[in-house]
């Protein structure tokens, strides 16, 4: 009788999945490939630059939407530090 390939292949080496808030946590980071702590950090200081709450002080003159786009920038900044804490983690657990 020939051995199962399939199975001891997966005996093996067992698959590697990556936690469902990790694979969020990169698809707000838009990353793909192979994830360097460079890489993530530059898109981290770009994130931050692209949401951070005043970037919308000399945008518009009406507060009403002024203020609907800080809200809007305090929520991503928020999203983008959770985020960039759960790819840390997720990395430094990853390495050791």
């Amino acid at each position: 009788m020939l051995p199962d390939w399939d199975t001891m292949a997966s005996e093996a080496m067992p698959e590697h999945t990556i936690p469902h808030e990790v694979v969020r946590a990169l698809e707000l980071f838009e990353l793909t490939g192979p994830v360097t702590r460079e890489r993530v950090e530059e898109r981290y200081r770009d994130l931050l630059r692209i949401w951070h709450p005043h970037r919308y002080a000399n945008l518009t003159n009406n507060p009403r939407k002024y203020m609907e786009m800080y809200k809007k920038g305090e929520v991503m900044t928020k999203e983008v530090e959770a985020a960039y804490r759960v790819i840390s983690t997720w990395l430094s657990r990853s390495v050791s």
